[in-house]
């Protein structure tokens, strides 16, 4: 019996280091990509406290603007470009692409698809000395005709530049979003609940 479970063991070990090297060739360890992500948003979205910038946010500033009622206070994330492996790969895009890529469902750094959901709110942060703020407000008004906001609040936009470049790009985009697309991702984890309950896993 014994001798099953540290084969099995070993299966699954291997089958973890493959899907880890088909993942990121430079990367063994997939969990070093995930806090790297993890650390990006952070740093993007505390940037405009440690550095100056021509519109500075502050994080009171995002939670009042992104949740209008206290129960819809689940945000998405989303940062262009999306750099996952370290050491980080330069990765130059246009500002028009920066926020055409933040809408997308391939650079949500959740399991979602924003893409024909309603947006509650939104906040653009962007880093970089070569973006102004008149190419905020161009690209603002150009994503207005691609979004479908709430009719209560159509202007319903956030936006902060930092002139400190991140260290990966000179110039990326985060997107902090109360969309109605997390309603499915709470509803697939209820259902997951679910089946491992009925099952009594992890129950006594």
């Amino acid at each position: 019996m014994n001798g099953l479970r540290r084969k099995d063991a070993i299966e699954i070990k291997n089958k973890q280091n493959q899907v880890a090297q088909q993942w990121s060739p430079e990367v063994r360890r997939p969990f070093d990509e995930m806090n790297n992500i993890t650390s990006n948003l952070l740093l993007h979205m505390t940037s405009s406290m440690r550095f100056e910038g021509p519109v500075n946010v502050d994080l009171n500033e995002i939670t009042m603007n992104l949740v209008p009622f206290p129960r819809l206070h689940f945000l998405s994330s989303s940062i262009s470009p999306h750099t996952a492996v370290s050491p980080f790969v330069n990765q130059q895009r246009s500002i028009n692409q920066l926020f055409t890529d933040v809408f997308t469902r391939e650079t949500q750094l959740m399991k979602m698809n924003p893409v024909g959901s309603t947006y509650l709110a939104c906040a653009l942060l962007m880093r970089g000395n070569i973006c102004t703020i008149s190419d905020l407000q161009k690209n603002v008004v150009r994503m207005k005709h691609r979004l479908t906001m709430a009719h209560w609040n159509v202007e319903g936009f956030k936006v902060g530049l930092c002139s400190q470049p991140a260290v990966h790009s000179p110039c990326s985009l985060l997107c902090l979003a109360n969309n109605t697309c997390i309603r499915n991702r709470f509803i697939g984890m209820k259902e997951s609940f679910k089946q491992l309950y009925k099952r009594k896993v992890y129950v006594r």
